[in-house]
């Protein structure tokens, strides 16, 4: 068996995730924001699932991860039929889950040296998520 040590590379990482913010790198967010390895979008105009659509998605697309994460609130929710196609049609894996999985998952990702990014919602109308 071969162990392999996995430190913390030259990646953003999701170190905390408060009530209406989050703690990337070394900083507070506390607005939506996407996260990739080396990219970091702190003005991403999103606050509920509803919202994304075609134009909101493209960007994302645009940066050709293999797999993007949506991180939304305390219980899963999930994207429009269309939305998740969208994805699908561009070779993307989507996945949905709540904030504090889609950190960690993203995490883990960036461990393996994998193409992703974490589309994390913050939402104003959204209970704490401490």
């Amino acid at each position: 068996m071969e162990l392999t040590e996995h430190t913390a590379g030259d990646y953003h990482q999701i170190r905390g995730v408060e009530t209406h913010r989050i703690f990337v790198t070394d900083q507070w967010y506390e607005s939506s924001l996407v996260v990739g390895a080396r990219y970091l979008d702190a003005d991403w105009p999103v606050t509920g699932v509803d919202q994304l659509d075609t134009p909101r998605i493209e960007p994302l697309i645009e940066l050709g991860p293999e797999l993007v994460v949506i991180g939304v609130g305390q219980r899963q929710q999930f994207l429009a039929r269309e939305t998740q196609l969208a994805f699908i049609r561009n070779g993307i894996g989507i996945e949905c889950m709540t904030l504090h999985a889609a950190a960690r998952t993203f995490n883990v990702l960036m461990s393996e040296n994998r193409r992703a990014l974490a589309a994390l919602i913050i939402s104003s109308a959204e209970s704490p998520v401490d």
